[in-house]
């Protein structure tokens, strides 16, 4: 390995009494010995995150292999004992100072804790700021590109993932998106260090963002309550919005999932996979006493969608069962929708918009 510096070579006692069987050289630098231990790795195939290092130290590291010529095996084997001894004393090791601990602590804090650290201490994420901007969503990266320059946008869009710079630029309108996808093809004169630099800035707007109280929207927020909520309180609640705000209802309208909703969100061929999770009881309860409560189109939706040897069940069932109390009906098809919602929440049920129900 060409290694050792050519002065501490010659300095050093590898020509003693006995050249055949010379001494490992004990008079290496650390960093020298840092080198040796970094291009054994490196040259037996270790993939070692150099780039996590402060960029004065991989300046350093560098400097030092380029000085290094020859190293003996003794000397090797010195180092490497001595290294191995090192490694094997750590009980316990943290890195990263703020940036680590928060990495570690990652899902343990709430998000409110998490981004007054950050905000408080002016963290800066290490690494390639890239990283953190391509995880970021569509709704946080849409104002960069609106109000950020031309060219910072072009190479925002054409640093991300072609599924998610595509999303984006159907997020932002229309003639700043034709500006946005012209500029990239101008981008092919910038050079990595620009890239750098804007994807810093970028990521450093994102870190110091306005701490929220919400994490959802209001949208979101009063269509889960509403969701809860009887139908009786949910039809006064939405009368309400409507003669006050008429835009906000109908953006809650479209974010409430009911039972009279199942026909137009759930596609029929994922009826039997839901049925699974839901109580016997309760649907029974809700199916009889759908057509009451004007939701006998999901009541059919649900029976002509399942086994044809279950459904008769069901409506023999039904037909042999009490007629329920209006209360009992409301509260049957909220556990309904309960399961479904979380189903969905799990990611085991995809909600269909009712575009695409139309389209099938």
């Amino acid at each position: 390995m060409d290694l050792i510096p050519m002065d501490q070579r010659a300095a050093s006692p590898v020509h003693g009494s006995n050249p055949i069987h010379p001494k490992p050289d004990l008079t290496l630098s650390r960093k020298a010995k840092a080198a040796i231990v970094v291009r054994l790795l490196l040259n037996n195939g270790a993939d070692i995150p150099l780039v996590e290092l402060p960029e004065d130290l991989q300046i350093k590291l560098t400097q030092q292999m380029g000085k290094m010529r020859v190293v003996d095996h003794d000397t090797l084997a010195h180092v490497i004992a001595e290294f191995t001894y090192e490694v094997e004393r750590i009980g316990l090791s943290f890195s990263g100072g703020l940036v680590g601990a928060l990495a570690a602590m990652d899902g343990k804090l709430s998000r409110q804790t998490a981004e007054r650290l950050r905000k408080e201490a002016g963290v800066r994420q290490t690494g390639d700021p890239w990283v953190r901007i391509r995880e970021m969503g569509t709704d946080a990266l849409a104002p960069i590109m609106e109000h950020e320059s031309i060219e910072v946008a072009a190479v925002l869009l054409s640093k991300l993932d072609v599924p998610k710079a595509a999303e984006l630029l159907g997020a932002i309108p229309g003639p700043r998106a034709r500006q946005i996808t012209y500029a990239v093809s101008q981008t092919s004169g910038v050079t990595p260090d620009a890239v750098d630099r804007i994807g810093l800035s970028l990521a450093t707007q994102l870190s110091v963002r306005p701490l929220r109280a919400f994490y959802e929207g209001p949208v979101e927020r009063v269509g889960a309550i509403l969701n809860s909520s009887t139908s009786f309180t949910r039809d006064d609640m939405l009368e309400g919005l409507t003669e006050t705000d008429e835009g906000f209802a109908t953006a809650v309208r479209k974010a409430i999932f009911t039972f009279a909703n199942i026909p137009a969100r759930i596609r029929a061929r994922d009826i039997p996979k839901v049925l699974r999770d839901i109580d016997q009881a309760d649907l029974v309860i809700a199916l009889a006493g759908a057509d009451a409560a004007g939701m006998q189109v999901a009541a059919d939706y649900i029976l002509e969608n399942m086994s044809g040897r279950v459904a008769d069940q069901l409506r023999e069932e039904i037909q042999e069962a009490p007629k329920p109390k209006p209360a009992d009906v409301d509260a049957a098809m909220g556990r309904v929708v309960g399961v479904i919602r979380q189903m969905e929440a799990t990611g085991d049920l995809i909600f269909t918009s009712e575009e695409e129900k139309e389209e099938e």
